[in-house]
């Protein structure tokens, strides 16, 4: 699964590494492939990423085994990461006079012989070749998506993107989940966006939201997931569920989210949609 959205701070990175320990704690075998040059999926799973470390840009870069770079970590059982060092900055550059750029972390996982029920991939905010890589290797695409006023912006070109990897590299690639982050209950406006992501992408989207939280918040700084940091808070519980909800899923019925020009020219004339910004 690739957690992407090329917009920053929708919570990938924190959606990934609790659904990841969520899924884990349910019994799953699941690997995290932190694809994030900050390397902030390997902070909060407690993975020391400094320069020195073996890396996915190891992996991606000089064709190094995916088992050389996995590391156990060490709160929750079952759950593994190839952590990202800051050499993965320069991988974008790298990789483009590289054979089969797209298509070097399909070919790493297609090799990794540990069995494992996930694999959850944490993108960088943009769409570049590491996020292509991503899409190549992957079988769906999971969506956070912020409870903001700006919420949908940029999604068509993610979505667009998607379609053009599915096209052309990876004919199973479908987006099968969006998550809704970071949901304050108080608010008019959170309720609005939900309602609103909900009428655009249906049954695509979770029931379960994941609340504004401290915990969630603070977790990372001490190298740990919401899970372990503080077991009963609210954003522990609720990214429990999701993964629960997505588990049960199993394969969806693959149902695509398409692309509407027509729906974006609408948008731009309709200043109040909250959905003016999937351009």
């Amino acid at each position: 699964m690739v957690v992407a959205n090329q917009k920053g701070g929708v919570g990938k990175t924190t959606t990934t590494v609790n659904l990841a320990a969520s899924l884990a704690l349910h019994g799953g075998r699941v690997l995290v492939i932190d694809l994030d040059p900050q390397g902030n999926a390997s902070t909060a799973l407690g993975i020391d990423h400094h320069a020195e470390v073996p890396s996915i840009y190891d992996v991606l870069v000089e064709s190094k085994p995916l088992s050389d770079v996995v590391q156990p970590v060490a709160d929750v059982e079952g759950l593994f990461c190839a952590p990202a060092t800051i050499d993965l900055a320069g991988a974008e550059i790298e990789l483009v006079s590289l054979v089969a750029r797209e298509s070097r972390l399909q070919r790493a996982i297609e090799s990794y012989e540990q069995p494992l029920d996930y694999i959850l991939i944490d993108c960088p905010p943009s769409l570049g070749l590491l996020t292509v890589n991503a899409l190549v290797a992957g079988a769906e695409v999971v969506i956070p998506i912020q409870c903001e006023y700006y919420a949908l912006e940029g999604l068509g070109q993610l979505l667009k993107n998607v379609d053009l990897v599915r096209a052309h590299l990876n004919p199973k690639l479908h987006v099968s989940t969006i998550l809704l982050t970071m949901y304050d209950g108080r608010t008019r406006l959170a309720s609005q966006v939900a309602d609103e992501v909900r009428t655009h992408f249906g049954k695509e989207v979770l029931r379960t939201s994941i609340p504004r939280s401290v915990r969630i918040s603070e977790a990372p700084s001490y190298g740990q997931t919401v899970l372990t940091y503080d077991p009963g808070s609210s954003g522990a519980l609720s990214y429990l569920e999701a993964a629960r909800e997505m588990a049960l899923r199993g394969l969806p019925g693959q149902v695509e989210v398409e692309y509407d020009p027509q729906e974006e020219q609408h948008n731009e004339h309709n200043p109040h949609s909250m959905s003016e910004g999937i351009q």
